[in-house]
């Protein structure tokens, strides 16, 4: 009669304490960053937000400020509800609330930039320093996006900063470029981000 040593497969051996003390905190760790992180950010939103985007590019194309500034003003108005339905859907797609902690501290960072750009772009339009708002839009717009990606996945703050580098960039060019970086930052790197947001999260 055979022992039980000669049925032991001579390939296993346990596995070491320590190896499996740290597979439980790399999965706790996962855990807390997915129960702690934003994760409703919709590629597909993204990527709807930056063709139409590159749509009212084309439209202002070569326009005088006077006729430019009330487009890209619908344009951000179309964008935050595409971003909002799409954040939505995806929401409800993994069955998790939309107004979860780690959204509302999202919104909470995200929402002071904004704030400041609408006063911001008040302030420029009536002293008629049209050619500054581009600039300062893609600047603010990166800097909430960078805050409020604090608590989101961790590719969000990295768009964050290539929209406030656009920005930066764009307050020290001619004015006859400000329609050309804004349909590179809010039509090119969202329709990049968002292609990558989709391919490694889903949505």
């Amino acid at each position: 009669m055979a022992s039980a040593g000669q049925w032991r497969s001579p390939h296993r051996s346990p596995v070491p304490l320590q190896v499996r003390a740290f597979d439980n905190l790399r999965f706790i760790r996962e855990t807390m960053e997915r129960a702690t992180a934003f994760t409703a950010i919709s590629g597909w939103g993204l990527l709807a937000v930056g063709l139409t985007a590159c749509g009212t590019a084309v439209l202002t194309w070569r326009r005088p400020p006077e006729r430019w500034l009330p487009l890209w003003l619908a344009e951000a108005g179309l964008a935050f509800l595409l971003a909002f339905l799409s954040s939505l859907r995806k929401a409800r797609a993994a069955r998790i609330p939309l107004l979860s902690m780690p959204a509302r501290r999202f919104a909470l960072s995200f929402s002071p930039p904004m704030a400041v750009g609408a006063l911001l772009t008040l302030v420029l339009w009536r002293a008629g320093q049209f050619q500054v708002i581009p600039g300062a839009w893609l600047l603010l717009y990166g800097t909430g996006i960078v805050t409020g990606g604090a608590f989101s996945i961790r590719v969000v703050p990295l768009m964050g900063i290539c929209f406030m580098t656009l920005g930066g960039l764009t307050l020290f060019l001619p004015a006859a470029w400000g329609c050309l970086m804004l349909a590179t930052g809010f039509g090119g790197l969202h329709v990049i981000f968002g292609v990558l947001i989709l391919r490694r999260y889903g949505g």
